[in-house]
């Protein structure tokens, strides 16, 4: 292209190019220029279009979200100064959708979009606002209504329609997010198979920033867990010094994933002065489980699920992380209170899928608390069944477990199978807790389990009396008066012991007293 004059399409071109090269630094220079050559050149909307892809770029792919919405405004500006041409005119509405706050409003806005880019065969336009329809509505709570959207925007891009590669990488990073959100590892499995063809010829990658961090939260959900790890990482290496906004989002759950991984000191420092964010809840309530400290979890899911604004997946995990810590802490009323709320949510949208299998999992780990094994096996079976089938691996692993404490007293040689199966996700993960709550299970159980890397799990004399009298059936108040200590110096006994001995509820601490007596195990 040298020797060419450096007209807007000149750099178009060159903007497209620098964006297939995944430089996006260079991209957005370019499409800058372009913006400026098209506008001496007189063609508003081809400035509009330059416009509203630069603020892509400072929006989606570097964080700037001020300078995003200055991009999208001048564009705005543009169309509506080039009059009403039937082109202009759909973008400016799927503008005016992107800035409301009306759901009603901008439902038909976004739909009128749609209409118009059917009739001037704008794929660009209908894509994106398809995904952008797709997204708000998941986020609404409609969340079969939203995932309906997403699927015609990935059948318009996988018929390799589009043309603007913002508008690709856009639709993507809408389906990491809103099926990250969602649990919905199926759905993006499918379409990033159906999707090959076109990932391969425009060279796409799972983009810097936000894109980025859904990716990697979704690679976590799947499962992939060494791909996460090193999708996060390198998130978090391009992302240092740069947006912090952007920067959080990924430390938060690179955080999700150390917790996991049982490298708590690790996921500490990671959330180190990220108490204000609502992806730091979940694994900030994990680290302080792994340190048995109950009151502090409890007050960190507490006050983040009393501060609303959560949508009903997220507020469904955090319920559920909440009736094992209430359980934990020797208080089944405020568990059934956690699980009888987390019902409810899942009642409200059962298209969330995961919903129904975290609320399956709370009534199994009540029933275990209250000694009611039929119930406990009947609900934990469901819930390893929700999870299996929605692709969820460590979920299902996590059940599998607690069904086989529910299945040891009568049916031992179940109970193995279960725990076992358990083992080895937990292996393939490198889920470290998980892996030792296992082992500890089958050890009870009489099967012997390898030895390398196991915490120790020798209980002080004091945490011995404490497991004596919680699998005698006593509650925290009457160890405590018993003991002649404090309620809350029960607590921290009970949650070291079960940290130590790799259980993860009171129950399982009382099933354990029973099988090994006053030894620690």
């Amino acid at each position: 292209m040298a020797g060419e004059p450096e007209t807007g399409a000149w750099w178009e071109a060159r903007a497209r190019e620098r964006h297939r090269a995944v430089d996006y630094a260079g991209s957005l220079d370019a499409y800058e220029r372009a913006y400026d050559a098209y506008r001496r050149e007189g063609e508003l909307l081809a400035a509009a279009r330059a416009a509203r892809t630069a603020g892509w770029f400072r929006g989606s792919v570097f964080g700037e979200w001020a300078v995003h919405r200055g991009w999208v405004g001048r564009a705005r500006a543009l169309v509506e100064q080039a009059g009403e041409d039937p082109d202009g005119h759909g973008w400016l509405l799927l503008a005016r959708a992107q800035e409301g706050d009306d759901l009603a409003a901008q439902r038909d806005l976004y739909r009128r979009a749609i209409t118009t880019a059917r009739s001037v065969r704008d794929a660009d336009l209908e894509c994106e606002a398809l995904g952008s329809l797709g997204i708000m509505l998941v986020f609404s709570g409609l969340v079969a209504d939203g995932m309906a959207l997403l699927d015609e925007a990935l059948g318009v891009l996988c018929a390799d329609e589009v043309i603007d590669l913002s508008v690709v990488e856009g639709v993507f990073c809408g389906l990491f997010h809103a099926c990250e959100r969602t649990s919905d590892v199926g759905r993006a499995e499918e379409w990033l198979r159906a999707a090959d063809g076109v990932v391969r010829r425009r060279g796409l990658v799972a983009v810097g920033g936000y894109c980025r961090a859904y990716y990697g939260g979704l690679l976590i959900r799947a499962g992939r867990w060494e791909e996460a790890d090193a999708e996060l990482g390198r998130a978090a290496e391009v992302l240092a010094g740069r947006n912090p906004n952007m920067r959080e989002l990924v430390l938060c759950r690179l955080a999700e994933l150390r917790v996991g991984q049982g490298r708590i000191e690790e996921a500490a420092v990671l959330l180190d002065g990220l108490d204000h964010h609502e992806d730091a809840v979940r694994p900030l309530a994990g680290v302080h489980l792994a340190r048995a400290e109950i009151d502090l979890a409890r007050d960190v899911l507490g006050r983040a699920l009393g501060g609303g604004g959560l949508d009903d997946v997220a507020t469904g995990r955090l319920l559920a992380l909440l009736v094992g810590t209430e359980l934990m802490g020797g208080d089944p009323g405020a568990a059934r209170d956690a699980a009888a709320a987390l019902a409810a949510t899942a009642a409200q949208n059962p298209a969330a899928t995961v919903l129904p299998g975290l609320a399956a999992q709370a009534r199994g780990r009540l029933c275990l608390a209250d000694g009611n094994a039929d119930g406990a096996r009947v609900c934990l079976h469901e819930a390893v069944t929700v999870f299996a089938r929605t692709r969820l691996p460590l979920e299902a692993a996590q059940a599998r477990l607690e069904l086989a404490g529910a299945l040891a007293p009568a049916s031992p040689t179940a109970a193995i199978a279960q725990a076992r199966a358990a083992l080895v996700t937990a292996d393939r993960l490198c889920a470290r807790p998980l892996a030792d709550t296992a082992s500890a299970l089958l050890r009870t159980l009489g099967v012997a389990t390898p030895a390398g890397g196991r915490r120790a799990t020798v209980l002080t004399d004091r945490e011995r009396e404490v497991l004596v009298l919680v699998g005698h059936g006593l509650s925290n108040g009457e160890i405590a008066e018993r003991l002649v200590i404090s309620g809350r110096t029960v607590e921290h006994h009970v949650g070291r012991i079960l940290a130590k001995l790799g259980l993860t509820s009171r129950a399982q601490a009382v099933a354990h007293a029973a099988q090994v007596g006053s030894g620690p195990g």
